[in-house]
Formats: structure tokens, C-alpha cells, sequence
């Protein structure tokens, strides 16, 4: 994901908690979100823009758009 807009790391450290993953419980269904669509092979299930222009303001990647949207 290069050339997408980047989030944090969810492993670096903040003041509270240590990391953002100490907010999310072990068992909280969000991590079977997380590791199903990342191994999600988006471009044959037709989502468009997997591949960044090269020009413009870099977007968000389709796999972080999906899981906010599986999160509502």
C-alpha cells in the first residue's frame, strides 16, 4: 500500500494506552474483520482504485474503507 494515504501503525506507542491494539480485546469480532478482508482479494471481487493513480492526492486503500464500513 505505498502509495495510499498510511494510518498509523497500530503498534506505536501512545501515552494511553501503550498501543491501540491494548484498546481491542483479544476476542472482539473487529480482528476477524481485520484479518478476513485483508486476505481478501479485492480487485477480483470488482472494487475499483486497488492500484493508485499516479497522479493526485493519495486515497485510502479499499481494504481500510471496507472494514469501516463492515464495522457499522
Amino acid at each position: 500500500m505505498r502509495r495510499f494515504v498510511e494510518g498509523v501503525d497500530r503498534s506505536q506507542t501512545t501515552l494511553f494506552p501503550e498501543s491501540l491494539d491494548d484498546w481491542v480485546d483479544e476476542n472482539n469480532p473487529v480482528r476477524v474483520i481485520d484479518a478476513f478482508v485483508s486476505a481478501l482479494d479485492l480487485r477480483s471481487h470488482g472494487f475499483g482504485r486497488v492500484v493508485p493513480e499516479v497522479t493526485g492526492r493519495p486515497s485510502y486503500h479499499p481494504s481500510v474503507l471496507l472494514k469501516l464500513a463492515s464495522l457499522q
